[in-house]
């Protein structure tokens, strides 16, 4: 069903490079976005595409509100890295976040996620499907350089794909490490690029890196991304090949991240 989209638009914006590319294909399609920041690391690029741009603690749920209700937002979109270990250390978090807190049973993305959705469709906000302004960068299906896998690399994929999608239904991670059609690491709390370092340490040079969406994944939240960060972590512990969920998995930067992976042997494909 489509939805039609107001001319102003709030962001709640984790770090990297999604928010920005997000702001900026919204303002060159005639929408105003009002950000709020969650992370530091992009703020100043965020400033280029954005009218208004807020800085927040990803606990400050209150305050967030009041600036969404000040600014009269009806639509927004998540989007961007925020560490769940966040959960876990609790900084600045605010009367509504620790209530939060005191009530769920389960502190898993999705319940942390649809708490906030929940809260804004209260005060009238909907929250928009992440891709909806970025549907350029959702990966294809295909090898996406010039290296081919092996059968025995597929293999390892075939495999990967299965448990990773497991998980994904269980609500723990998208990623696994798979090395000779054993598991070496699945993320967990700690996010994608530390579960490729863990799980690298076990299957050494050649281990393969699996990402998908959650079988019944919300698209308003939690679509898998990478880019060349991630490849960068697979080159420096020796992985050889990444396999997304094609239609399914934003990739950041494609020439970039594509290039790289040429340039150091690194297979990139979605499946």
């Amino acid at each position: 069903m489509s939805i039609e989209l107001e001319k102003k638009q709030g962001l709640i914006a984790g770090n990297g490079q999604l928010p920005v590319q997000l702001a900026k294909n919204a303002k060159e399609n005639g929408f105003d976005v009002v950000a709020i920041s969650l992370s530091s690391d992009n703020k100043a690029e965020l400033k280029k595409y954005c009218a208004t741009v807020y800085d927040c603690a990803p606990g400050e749920v209150l305050k967030i509100k009041n600036i969404l209700l000040s600014e009269k937002i009806k639509q927004l979109t998540f989007i961007g890295k925020v560490s769940k270990s966040l959960v876990v250390k609790r900084p600045r978090f605010d009367s509504l976040a620790i209530e939060f807190l005191k009530q769920a049973t389960r502190l898993n993305d999705d319940a942390i996620m649809l708490f906030l959705v929940n809260e804004l469709n209260k005060i009238g906000i909907t929250v928009l499907d992440q891709t909806i302004f970025i549907k350029n960068l959702m990966v294809p299906r295909g090898v996406l350089g010039k290296i081919q896998p092996t059968q025995e690399q597929m293999s390892d994929v075939e495999y990967g794909y299965k448990i990773a999608k497991e998980m994904g239904e269980l609500d723990i991670g998208q990623s696994v490490v798979i090395k000779d059609r054993m598991i070496m690491a699945i993320e967990a709390i700690e996010g994608t690029d530390k579960c490729i370092k863990r799980g690298c340490k076990l299957g050494k040079k050649g281990s393969i890196i699996v990402k998908v969406s959650k079988p019944k994944q919300d698209k308003r939240f939690d679509i898998p991304a990478f880019g060349l960060n991630t490849l960068k972590t697979m080159k420096k512990y020796k992985a050889c090949l990444i396999a997304v969920e094609a239609n399914e998995t934003i990739l950041v930067d494609y020439k970039k991240t594509i290039d790289y992976a040429d340039k150091n042997n690194i297979i990139v494909m979605a499946v």
